[in-house]
């Protein structure tokens, strides 16, 4: 009985070990099986969320390139602002432009214009006093002319009249040869040959002498330059300083001297009100050349 039990026992030890056996693998079947399952639903999932990704983003994209997405829409009238802002700004800056360049011609017209009148009144002065000199040489030589003219007049009035009383003493003796001793010139022309020739010499001299004057200009020019320079708003003329404000004296050739005051210093020029009321320009290179010179009031 001892020994029937005993394989009782182990009969039924192997059976629930075949059992066991058999409940795992249709266990491990199973699990293996809804793995599958779920890495099929998985994937269709996957599958399907990637196309509804799809489909969305293509909404969006078309959305933005109708220009009707919320987010396309925001960035879009930020630029618009920027770009409305910025053409505002470029009007008001090409405005400004336009003044500048308007400003910029009224000056150089006014600067052309002034310096047109200063180099009239420049020329004015240099023809008026080469006129006034030629006028003066010829007065000059228009009185030289008639103070010879008038002493030969006499000289031969008085020899008419010395010859004729010679004559009327001496009655018909033949008058003798006179002899010369010493350094004298003996003339064997008559006095009016002489007064003729005279008087063409002083005429060629006349013409002659303006073109050596102008040919000497050139030298004295030189030797008459005067310092003159600008400089921070200060005039520098002859070792002292003149700026605005200051009462002077300008000396114009052949004319009275006159007073001013300085109205304004530039790089190259000097603004003056004279008494009157009037306002000329001086030009440093007219001080420097000594057509106009100033003296302190």
């Amino acid at each position: 009985e001892g020994h029937s039990l005993s394989e009782l026992e182990s009969e039924a030890e192997e059976e629930s070990s075949e059992m066991d056996d058999e409940d795992c693998e249709r266990r491990r079947v199973e699990c293996l099986d809804e793995m599958s399952d779920l890495e099929k639903q998985f994937l269709d999932l996957k599958e399907k969320l990637f196309r509804e990704r799809l489909a969305q983003v293509r909404v969006k994209l078309e959305e933005v390139m109708s220009g009707k997405a919320s987010e396309y829409q925001g960035p879009l009238s930020a630029l618009h602002t920027n770009m409305r802002l910025r053409t505002e700004v470029a009007g008001v800056y090409r405005e400004l432009c336009l003044q500048v360049l308007k400003h910029k011609y009224d000056c150089e017209i006014q600067g052309a214009r002034q310096h047109l009148e200063s180099e009239k009144l420049l020329l004015q002065d240099s023809m008026r006093g080469e006129l006034l000199e030629k006028i003066q040489r010829l007065e000059e030589d228009r009185q030289s002319c008639d103070i010879t003219s008038e002493w030969w007049g006499s000289e031969l009035r008085g020899k008419k009249t010395k010859r004729k009383s010679e004559l009327s003493h001496t009655g018909s003796k033949k008058q003798k040869t006179t002899l010369v001793s010493g350094p004298y010139i003996v003339y064997m022309l008559r006095e009016t040959d002489i007064l003729e020739d005279w008087t063409a010499i002083k005429k060629a001299k006349a013409a002659v002498l303006p073109l050596k004057k102008k040919s000497e200009a050139p030298v004295k020019a030189d030797r008459g330059q005067y310092s003159a320079r600008c400089a921070d708003g200060t005039l520098y003329y002859e070792g002292e300083s003149y700026c605005k404000g200051n009462s002077i004296l300008l000396d114009i050739r052949e004319e009275a001297p006159s007073q001013a005051v300085i109205t304004a210093v530039s790089t190259g020029e000097v603004w003056l009100r004279r008494t009157d009321g009037s306002k000329t320009k001086i030009y440093v290179s007219q001080l420097q050349k000594g057509k106009y010179t100033i003296r302190r009031a």
